[in-house]
C-alpha cells in the first residue's frame, strides 16, 4: 500500500476531513508544538483536519481559531472550543477578527497553506514562499511572548532566506519532514518555537540606565518595558551594556 494510500484510509477510517491531519500530528509529537490550553490560530484551515488535530491536542482548555477564504463545516467531537473565521489573513479587518475570536492571547499559528498548483514548479515555490512569508507576519501580529508557529513551504529558491527570517523572531527553529508527506513532495515545514518579541537583539549596545536589582544580584534595566538584566551593575547606574543573549520575556546584557 502506499504511503499516499495508507494516511488517505486512515484518515477516513479516524474520523478526519485530510490526511494532512497526521502531518500536523507527527510535527506535534517531534516538536510538542500544541500545549494543553492552549490557542491556536489556523491558517488556510479548510476542510479542517488540522483544526481537529489541534483541538484534540490543546484540550478541554484550549480554543481553536480556524481561518479561510472558503467555508468550515463546524467541527463537532472535540474537547476544545473551536470557531472559524471566513476572510483574508493578510487583511486588518481579518486579522481584527482573529484577535476579537481568539479571546486574547494566541500561542500557537500554524499554517499547511499551499498555493493554486500551476505544474510550473519555480513559480508554485514561490508563491509557496510568499504564503509562508504572509503566515510569519500573521504570527508575528498575533504571537504571545514564547508562543510557537509551523508553515509549509516548498524547498527551492528563497527557503534557506526565510527560514533566516524565522530564526530572527523564534529562539528554537527546525526544518522537518513528517513521514505524512508525499514521497514525491517537495514540502517542507519550518517550526519556530519561542517567540522572541523583544526591542533589543544579541550584539546591540545601548545606554541603559539599572532601575532594581534583581534575586542574583544582576542589575534590572528596562528598554521600551523589555528586562534587560546586566552582569555587576547596580541600582542608579548609568551605562553602556551589550546584548548577549535574548529570551522571549527578557535579556541578558554585560557592561562594555
Amino acid at each position: 500500500m502506499s504511503g499516499k494510500d495508507e494516511y488517505y484510509n486512515r484518515a477516513k477510517q479516524q474520523g478526519y476531513r485530510a490526511r494532512s491531519a497526521y502531518k500536523l500530528k507527527q510535527l506535534d509529537r517531534e516538536l510538542e508544538l500544541l500545549p494543553y490550553g492552549a490557542t491556536v490560530v489556523d491558517l488556510g484551515a479548510a476542510p479542517g483536519g488540522w483544526m481537529q488535530v489541534a483541538a484534540e491536542e490543546v484540550g478541554s482548555g484550549g480554543r481553536v481559531v480556524g481561518v479561510d477564504l472558503q467555508r468550515i463545516d463546524d467541527i463537532e467531537d472535540v474537547p476544545a472550543a473551536v470557531e472559524t473565521v471566513r476572510g483574508d489573513m493578510t487583511e486588518d479587518d481579518t486579522k481584527a477578527e482573529v484577535r476579537e475570536v481568539a479571546g486574547g492571547d494566541v500561542d500557537v499559528v500554524v499554517s499547511d497553506m499551499a498555493p493554486n498548483m500551476t505544474g510550473e514548479y519555480n513559480l508554485d515555490q514561490a508563491r509557496s514562499v510568499y504564503l509562508a512569508q504572509q503566515a510569519l507576519a500573521t504570527a508575528r501580529d498575533l504571537l504571545t511572548p514564547g508562543g510557537h508557529f509551523a508553515v509549509k513551504v516548498f524547498e527551492g529558491p528563497d527557503f534557506d532566506a526565510f527560514v533566516e527570517d524565522v530564526e530572527e523572531s523564534f529562539s528554537f527553529v527546525r526544518v522537518t519532514s513528517p513521514d505524512a508527506s508525499r514521497e514525491s513532495s517537495s514540502e517542507l515545514y519550518v517550526v519556530g518555537k519561542n517567540y522572541v518579541n523583544a526591542p533589543v537583539a544579541a550584539g546591540d549596545t545601548l545606554t541603559v540606565t539599572v532601575e532594581d536589582e534583581g534575586k542574583e544580584g544582576d542589575g534590572i534595566a528596562y528598554v521600551e518595558g523589555f528586562t534587560v538584566f546586566v552582569s555587576g551593575a547596580s541600582e542608579g547606574d548609568e551605562l553602556e551594556v551589550e546584548i548577549e543573549d535574548v529570551k522571549p520575556n527578557y535579556a541578558f546584557a554585560s557592561k562594555v
